[in-house]
């Protein structure tokens, strides 16, 4: 019975964290196509790719997160070697990627002036 609830559980909050996977990266693109949007139109000072790109990719970094959480919770309930493996694969993968993309949004935060305004939300 207790097996049951905590695996009906461990499903739902791998279900709630892969749609938040989804919501987080369809929010992070809306904002950065918005931005784009306003910089065609001559709404924002140019060049602000690299501000649209770290913007975008803190939500990419977020994503990350949730997708491997979710990943976690799937392989938590008696998981079979093959299973854990997939797992230990996934979590490089993706740690690697969140580790790298941490890394260039420093070093781009770094090289960006002081004076220049923040983008709109």
């Amino acid at each position: 019975m207790m097996d049951a609830i905590v695996e009906t559980a461990a499903r739902w909050v791998a279900l709630i964290c892969d749609a938040a996977t989804v919501l987080v990266i369809a929010w992070g693109a809306l904002l950065a196509l918005r931005r784009v949007a306003l910089t065609w139109r001559g709404g924002l000072s140019a060049p602000p790719k690299r501000e649209i790109w770290l913007h975008f990719a803190g939500w990419i970094g977020l994503a990350l997160e949730f997708a491997l959480a979710a990943d976690i919770c799937k392989t938590a309930l008696s998981p079979t070697w093959n299973q854990i493996g997939q797992l230990a694969a996934i979590a490089a993968i993706r740690t690697a990627l969140n580790l790298f993309l941490g890394r260039d949004m420093g070093a781009l935060r770094q090289e960006q002036p002081e004076e220049r305004a923040p983008l709109p939300s």
